[in-house]
């Protein structure tokens, strides 16, 4: 009776805030601007002249316009938002996040986000977001635990005339309680694209995929070919060897099946793409940049085996 009264709550709930619409205009901090679109390109290896040289960018737009794929950093509330800042006290993920909070549906993963651009942004516009709450489905059974599917809808404008939308959806569930062991880990999810990374560490390989149109080597796995669009996906076996990239320290919170502190690496491989594992036995002051490692494989049970890391020592 409990649940089936909890669960109406939640559906009432989303009605409500379905029913109010967009929330009110949360204006971005800066305007579009060359710095950050500088810094962007540079940590995405995104090279197209028109964001950053005026004059290649003339000859196309006729003015200097911002990457599509930049569309959600103009609007982020950054690490330490004001509790009351504009437009934030009606964000309809807030509100729905909190009432799944309160029935104990307290973790989150984001599932999907479609992007619509309706057109390139300029330098120097002042932009502004407003969401509405599309839906909210559940109690569902996941491969996480129980939960619910939340859908919003995000619109972007300058002035008046909306320029970019996006469709969000996450999953809020109910965390199971962690018991400390290693069967207890968080488990991927499995897809067509990502089904030969896992069959290859059950074996004990570290694949990684390659174009059949082109030859480029790639990680995360996907569809399509970024380099030049083939969607003819095969994959390399990779020797298992790299260095440290970039790492961090994980404190808080607990994560099950992990001890804490320790540590997550982001490692190039020796084939030159870069994936992100724990590295095994390591003392976090000791680790650095640069740090040779070799791949290992961890056997949760007989569906899971997870690839990480250790110090790779002569």
């Amino acid at each position: 009776m409990a649940d089936q009264d909890a669960t109406a709550a939640i559906r009432q709930a989303a009605e409500r805030i379905a029913a109010a619409g967009q929330s009110p205009p949360r204006a971005a901090p800066d305007p579009v601007n060359l710095p950050m679109i500088r810094h962007w390109t540079q940590a995405m290896g995104d090279t197209n002249p028109v964001y950053t040289d005026a004059a290649a960018a003339a000859a196309v737009h006729g003015h200097l316009v911002a990457p599509p794929a930049m569309l959600q950093v103009w609007t982020m509330r950054g690490l330490r938002p004001a509790p009351d800042a504009a437009g934030d006290s009606g964000d309809p993920l807030g509100l729905m996040s909190a009432v799944l909070d309160d029935a104990g549906f307290t973790s989150v993963v984001a599932t999907n986000s479609e992007q619509e651009y309706y057109r390139y942004l300029r330098h120097g516009e002042q932009l502004t977001v407003r969401t509405s709450l599309e839906g909210v489905t559940g109690p569902k059974r996941t491969a996480l635990g129980e939960g619910w599917f939340v859908t919003t809808r995000s619109t972007w404008y300058a002035g008046d005339e909306a320029v970019a939308a996006m469709r969000f959806r996450v999953l809020k569930f109910r965390p199971a309680a962690p018991k400390g062991t290693v069967g207890d880990v968080l488990r991927p999810v499995v897809t067509a694209d990502t089904a030969f990374f896992w069959d290859g560490t059950a074996r004990g390989e570290l694949r990684i995929q390659r174009c059949g149109g082109c030859g480029a080597l790639r990680h995360p796995p996907g569809p399509m070919c970024p380099d030049c669009g083939a969607d003819k996906p095969e994959y390399v076996l990779a020797a298992g060897t790299g260095e440290v990239y970039s790492y961090v320290v994980h404190h808080h919170p607990p994560v099950p099946g992990r001890q804490v502190p320790f540590v997550i690496a982001l490692v190039q491989l020796t084939e030159g793409v870069r994936m992100v594992g724990e590295l095994l036995g390591a003392d976090p002051d000791k680790v650095s940049i640069g740090l040779p490692v070799r791949a290992e494989f961890v056997r949760v049970d007989s569906g899971l085996t997870l690839p990480a890391w250790r110090e790779d020592r002569p």
